[in-house]
């Protein structure tokens, strides 16, 4: 059981119910995250990145979100592996927090403002963990010594808001990782912070990563942030898949239009001064992402595409191997 995945997706199938019908905000998904590996999930928003993460933890609006089809298989802590798609709510509690943490994007949405943050790194590790008070008191002390937040005796006792932004999202890492989890799911966790701090949080992330080998899914549409600590990325639109293999070889030679585009749209330091000057506008991809409740029969992309042609318009194009290790949903990516 060493040897096995931390995570594998299988065919996951995720559909929200809007105005009486099934719309799938993921399709198609096949995932595989291995032990002490870190996968960035990436793309515009609406592409399914989020639904992605709440459909592993069993998070989705109930009863109007749901996993149609597919297997989410987690290698347990105990190294028993388990289809989390198939668990009842008890069950699904019992992995959250224990075996899987979960880092999102706006951390005063996950913190309890009437508890102290003590208290609440404290929680699972007695809920999940069975210690006691004092022990589990003293556990979120050094959590927070941990996560590099200073004078943690101090700072256990205080409250969300008597904390800074960097700080607070250092309180909900120190959550996830309260209970040492096999799989930590990191919801676009740099977002709403400064650069600096942005910095700071994933040398954090890389840190704790290498001290506990546990294996982190990474959701973001920050290429810059992917670079800096993905081992894997799979790119993801209008609820598929279209592009996943090493982050090295992707943004080297991308074997997908949609990711050669976001990879062209990212700023390069000093380009937008001399586009300006030569009055020529910054790339971009033209066009939106389509509606999920009227998808085109081909590609979805096609209409954004500058190489579509005709047979992009019949069918879905499947994910097959340009490489060993890379993979494209494009039927023109020897050309790219």
């Amino acid at each position: 059981m060493m040897d096995a995945p931390t995570l594998q997706i299988a065919g996951l199938r995720t559909v929200f119910r809007i105005a009486g019908g099934d719309v799938a905000a993921v399709q198609d998904m096949d995932l595989t995250i291995a032990p002490g590996e870190t996968v960035a999930l990436v793309g515009e928003s609406g592409s399914g990145k989020s639904v992605t993460s709440l459909s592993i933890m069993g998070l989705l609006p109930k009863r109007v979100g749901r996993i149609a089809e597919g297997k989410v298989t987690l290698c347990r802590k105990s190294g028993e592996a388990v289809d989390l798609a198939g668990l009842d709510e008890e069950s699904l509690r019992q992995v959250r927090g224990n075996d899987i943490g979960m880092v999102f994007q706006e951390p005063m949405t996950s913190l309890n403002p009437v508890y102290t943050v003590g208290e609440q790194i404290a929680e699972p590790i007695r809920i999940h963990l069975g210690k006691s008070h004092r022990e589990a008191a003293a556990d979120a002390v050094r959590l927070l010594a941990d996560v590099g937040i200073p004078d943690p005796e101090r700072r256990a006792g205080q409250y969300p808001h008597e904390l800074s932004g960097g700080m607070r999202q250092r309180v909900t890492i120190a959550m996830a990782l309260a209970c040492n989890p096999k799989l930590l799911i990191a919801d676009e966790p740099t977002t709403a912070l400064d650069v600096t701090i942005q910095a700071q949080i994933l040398d954090l992330l890389r840190k704790l990563q290498s001290e506990r080998g546990m294996a982190i899914l990474f959701v973001t549409h920050n290429l810059g942030v992917v670079a800096e600590i993905a081992d894997r990325v799979a790119v993801m639109y209008a609820g598929r898949i279209v592009e996943t293999g090493p982050v090295a070889e992707v943004f080297a030679r991308p074997r997908h239009p949609y990711t050669k585009g976001l990879l062209r749209s990212v700023p390069v330091l000093g380009q937008a001064v001399a586009l300006k000057r030569a009055g020529t506008p910054l790339p971009t991809i033209r066009g939106n992402v389509p509606s999920l409740r009227n998808l085109p029969k081909g590609c979805a992309f096609a209409n954004r595409c500058d190489y579509a042609i005709a047979a992009c318009s019949l069918a879905m194009p499947p994910l097959v191997e340009a490489t060993p290790t890379q993979k494209s949903r494009c039927i023109r990516w020897q050309e790219l």
